[in-house]
């Protein structure tokens, strides 16, 4: 049989033009991580075999499948690819259980066996349009897999909602090849609850992972096989929003996050192909622009979940991406962004930014749980490399924890952040209320449980109030207001700068807080973080002693299981004692 002319080479004999300088970048990238592949995939059939995980091996079988393929490889129909990609496809058959799932954590688990469906989808759809008689029986092994999965997939559940439109994209392609009116059926009942897209564009759980590795593509899956093109609204949406995260190095902000990305840095390559097929289909210069600088940075930079050479896959299903990009338009680079749907403010001058945070659900369920957003950080700034990754504030006031704020408001000359906690001291129960055998229910006190009965004592309260402001002063530097007071509220606290590691830490009133390496009090005067030539010089100090001492108290909640939620980095504390008046510039 003679193979097919494929996938590029039919797109030029459209008369659509190649960015070749696009193609070469993935096809060498590609040919990289396929040679990455044959020398290291036996620890990806471990994986498989031994922790019941797919996705590995499925991905790797995705790179070797994608320069097999593809004209313009080193790899194209090497018989070298044949055997290692055999030894995966029929070790995913092997694992998979009776009813089309992979193990991954559980009895057979639909959601994760999700991601490898799509995978196998994609790699099925590249060796039927190639049908090179060597991969027959790939090919056949590789349906069996599908199918098997299918039913369960059409009648399973998910743990996230992002999971949702990951099974109805699985499930859309699968129907397309092998129509069954179940699929349709279950991925109008999901589809049926709504996206779950936020005002300003991020989706419910605001998490930068998530937009870009799993829900814009299953969106942008179901808008192509499915024919839902509304959704390309939604992917739309959430990339305009995703501008005003973006830092100029490449990361993106995820302070807001409710997934566990919200206190690691995610970097912006992810969405790489998202900003292009957008751009390509709506003429937008400035996700052309976000993807010719993707483009430009090339294998210079972090990537994520999705490393560079494992995007020939994407781009040969879907060769239309291989088109050149609209003209590029500047991308936002001065701006005050505010998304009240996060509570989050971004402020962009130029290589200055800052961030502004006051959207944790801490404040409405009083919870610290996988799924809300409880990171205790409500400012960030850089100023070029310099870079400030967390400004906390953390009172002792009866083991509550940070400071997390209740609201974020605009204020004539800046930003307001506040909040109000109160501790109680309980009294006796009411007589009504009294059990002779004391066996009282087990309830919260908001900080700790106890057989008690909280709720029917009588109470004696202390309260704080924090008052937080937040104003840019021009030249990327900043003035934080802090106002701590209430009844009863005398207590420790320290407010704690955490910088990136890498830069130079100076200042006469630092001294280094005895059994934490890598943290200093600042006691009095101004202190600098310096990287390169880009600084952040910051203070002032406010003394020390043994009634504000250099601790950082992250609450019962953590504490009571030896946990902390001390941050990584260059660790500066500023220490006092409520009630206070304090400011802090940043500049």
């Amino acid at each position: 049989m003679t193979a097919r002319k494929t996938f590029l080479a039919a797109l030029a004999d459209t008369g659509v033009p190649l960015d070749t300088a696009f193609v070469e970048l993935l096809t060498a990238t590609a040919e990289t991580s396929a040679k990455a592949v044959l020398d290291g995939y036996a620890a990806d059939l471990v994986e498989l075999r031994d922790g019941g995980e797919a996705r590995a091996a499925t991905r790797a079988l995705r790179t070797l499948v994608s320069v097999y393929v593809h004209e313009g490889s080193a790899y194209h129909h090497s018989a070298a690819l044949l055997g290692p990609a055999a030894e995966l496809a029929d070790a995913l058959a092997e694992e998979q259980y009776a009813n089309g799932l992979w193990e991954h954590g559980a009895d057979g688990n639909p959601a994760d066996t999700a991601f490898s469906i799509v995978d196998l989808n994609l790699i099925h759809h590249l060796l039927e349009e190639d049908a090179h008689e060597a991969t027959t029986g790939l090919r056949a092994t590789i349906e069996r897999i599908l199918r098997l999965a299918g039913p369960s997939l059409a009648t399973g559940g998910v743990h996230t909602a992002n999971h949702r439109w990951l099974v109805c994209a699985a499930l859309a392609r699968l129907h397309a090849r092998w129509p069954d009116r179940a699929y349709p059926e279950r991925i109008e009942s999901w589809l049926a609850e709504g996206i779950d897209q936020l005002p300003g564009g991020e989706y419910s759980e605001r998490s930068p992972n998530y937009s870009a590795a799993v829900t814009n593509p299953a969106l942008l899956v179901l808008a192509r096989h499915y024919g839902r093109t509304d959704l390309y609204a939604n992917v739309r949406d959430n990339l305009a929003a995703n501008l005003y995260v973006i830092e100029p190095n490449g990361e993106v902000e995820t302070v807001h996050s409710r997934r566990q990305d919200q206190t690691r840095v995610h970097h912006l390559p992810e969405f790489w192909l998202q900003y292009r097929e957008m751009a390509l289909r709506d003429g937008d210069g400035r996700f052309a622009a976000v993807a010719a600088l993707l483009q430009e940075r090339g294998t210079d930079q972090i990537f994520g979940e999705t490393p560079i050479g494992e995007r020939l896959a994407q781009v040969l299903d879907r060769p239309e991406l291989a088109a050149p990009l609209p003209e590029v338009t500047s991308l936002p680079d001065d701006f005050e962004h505010h998304d009240d749907s996060c509570r989050l403010v971004r402020v962009r001058r130029g290589t200055h930014t800052a961030s502004v945070f006051g959207g944790t659900d801490f404040p409405e369920l009083h919870a610290i749980s996988s799924g809300l957003s409880t990171n205790p950080t409500f400012f960030k700034m850089r100023k070029g490399a310099a870079i400030l990754d967390s400004l906390r504030l953390a009172p002792r006031f009866f083991a509550l924890g940070h400071f997390r704020a209740e609201g974020l408001e605009r204020t004539d000359d800046g930003w307001r952040l506040h909040a109000e906690v109160r501790g109680a001291f309980h009294h006796p129960l009411p007589p009504e209320h009294r059990r002779p055998d004391g066996a009282y229910p087990l309830t919260d006190d908001s900080r700790f449980w106890s057989a008690m009965d909280f709720p029917h004592r009588p109470k004696e309260y202390r309260t704080l109030r924090t008052e937080v402001l937040v104003r840019e002063v021009g030249g990327g530097a900043w003035d934080i207001s802090f106002d701590l007071s209430g009844e009863g509220c005398a207590s420790p606290l320290a407010l704690e700068l955490c910088f990136r590691p890498g830069g130079t830490l100076t200042g006469d009133g630092l001294e280094p807080v005895p059994g934490s390496p890598g943290t200093f009090q600042l006691v009095s005067g101004e202190a600098t973080y310096t990287v390169g030539t880009d600084h952040i010089t910051f203070g002032p100090g406010n003394g020390k002693g043994g009634r504000q001492p250099a601790v950082v108290d992250p609450g019962e909640r953590y504490a009571w299981l030896s946990g902390s939620l001390t941050t990584d980095g260059v660790r500066v504390l500023i220490t006092g004692r409520s009630p206070l008046t304090y400011r802090l510039t940043l500049r």
